[in-house]
């Protein structure tokens, strides 16, 4: 397994991952907005400038925005997009208080198989690269396998709040790094 960063050459493999999700009724994190931009129509190709813009820092729209950095996980031996992750390398209010530095999501059909703690590995040991010690990361209080993935990092619970802007309770993790 290896993290990706998005390019041209996986624009196929993208959209079919992202249309199992909507195949399965399934909720989206962690996808930079590719969900959105699919949902809408949208070109991969306006996804990927998105993406790229985000990770420059002296341009991003702080602080509405914050830089982030955008992966597929990627299995080696297929070639195949697994997982796909969002590193938010700066901080607000929004991401230390709900959002938190990472997130993530495991396509439907690949679930189970422990790839979502190999990768949350993955993005907290780029945050470690990125000075960011306090590594927060939330889920809802129904997803019990995102808490499992969260706490086998080592996260720790450090709240649990109702949140208005995504209407549900939220659990938010800190792991120390």
């Amino acid at each position: 397994m290896k993290l990706v960063f998005p390019t041209l050459a996986y624009k196929e493999k993208a959209i079919e991952f992202i249309n199992e999700f909507f195949e399965y009724g399934s909720e989206v994190d962690g996808s930079g907005s590719l969900d959105s931009f699919v949902k809408e129509g949208k070109t991969y190709e306006s996804w990927l400038e998105k993406v790229n813009a985000a990770i420059d820092v002296a341009n991003v729209d702080y602080p509405k925005k914050v830089p982030a950095l955008t992966y597929f996980y990627v299995r080696e031996d297929d070639d195949r997009i697994i997982g796909m992750m969002n590193i938010r390398i700066g901080e607000n209010d929004f991401i230390l208080a709900e959002a938190g530095h990472i997130g993530y999501c495991i396509r439907p059909t690949e679930r189970r198989k422990h790839y979502a703690t190999q990768m949350l590995a993955e993005g907290v040991r780029v945050c470690k690269l990125m000075r960011i010690n306090d590594v927060i990361v939330s889920c809802d209080k129904v997803n019990i396998a995102s808490a499992k993935t969260i706490m086998n990092n080592g996260g720790v619970l450090d709240a649990e709040f109702y949140s208005e802007r995504f209407g549900e309770v939220i659990q938010r993790y800190v792991i120390k790094v």
